[in-house]
């Protein structure tokens, strides 16, 4: 059985545009071709596109997951790794769903509100043992302390800027500059501003993160699918980490 590119741009939400376009960078081409001209698509094209989706929510950019779906044939183990990760996504949603819907009951009947209730879900100590054990409990004491300090407001802005600059990142690997050029260098500034602005980051008392730490962390982005994803899999980050490199050579 197979289905015809509308049916299948109709079920996944997007458009036949779209996946005339990934067949044609290769990503995903059609199982065949009909007598008619139209592409058609059957239980294998089914899955990769299901696994192209997920990757793209993701956060990754369309030649991060070429490579991702070249270097990982095998689909079982991949869709494993995303199921784990979307139980786990459901579960926190479903917290700060819980949580939302507790904060509006309180100040609907003149409740009091339990703190404990209200940031469920939204935890930003995920990272906590990790951040101690490479730099340092004080280093995430004085970063938790600083966070805490932050207005939702504030809060908001500094996540802004964070995506921001993720996708800032994105872009310009995908482009294929140079990493010690002047427009990569640019970027490695204002992450290096980014991470000096968080107290606990090393260096960030003199303004700007050590070298040592801007190299550390970018070697760090490179072997985490967990910070790699935040700037487009792995050949993203390998940029970012060569770009930061080139930055800390200078300091």
């Amino acid at each position: 059985m197979d289905w015809s590119i509308q049916e299948i741009a109709r079920l996944a939400g997007t458009t036949s545009r779209t996946l005339r376009h990934y067949d044609d960078i290769g990503l995903l081409p059609p199982s065949r071709i009909g007598s008619n001209g139209y592409r058609y698509y059957d239980r294998d094209s089914l899955v990769r596109l299901q696994r192209i989706l997920l990757l793209r929510d993701l956060g990754l950019g369309l030649p991060a997951i070429a490579d991702v779906l070249t270097n990982q044939v095998d689909a079982i183990p991949a869709l494993h790794g995303h199921l784990a990760w979307l139980r786990d996504e459901r579960e926190r949603l479903a917290r700060q769903i819980a949580s939302v819907e507790t904060t509006i009951q309180a100040i609907s009947e003149g409740e009091d509100i339990m703190a404990e209730d209200m940031l469920d879900g939204f935890d930003h100590t995920q990272y906590k043992e990790e951040v101690e054990e490479r730099w340092g409990k004080d280093a995430y004491a004085a970063s938790d302390a600083w966070w805490r300090s932050k207005t939702p407001a504030e809060r908001a802005e500094w996540q802004r800027l964070q995506k921001q600059l993720a996708a800032d990142w994105i872009a310009a690997a995908d482009r294929g500059i140079d990493p010690e050029g002047d427009e990569a260098q640019a970027l490695a500034q204002r992450h290096a501003d980014w991470l000096g602005s968080v107290p606990g980051t090393p260096g960030s008392e003199n303004g700007r993160p050590t070298a040592a730490y801007l190299t550390g962390l970018g070697e760090m982005y490179v072997a985490d699918p967990r910070f790699a994803a935040n700037y487009g899999g792995a050949a993203g980050a390998t940029f970012v980490r060569d770009a930061l490199r080139a930055y800390a050579a200078r300091l």
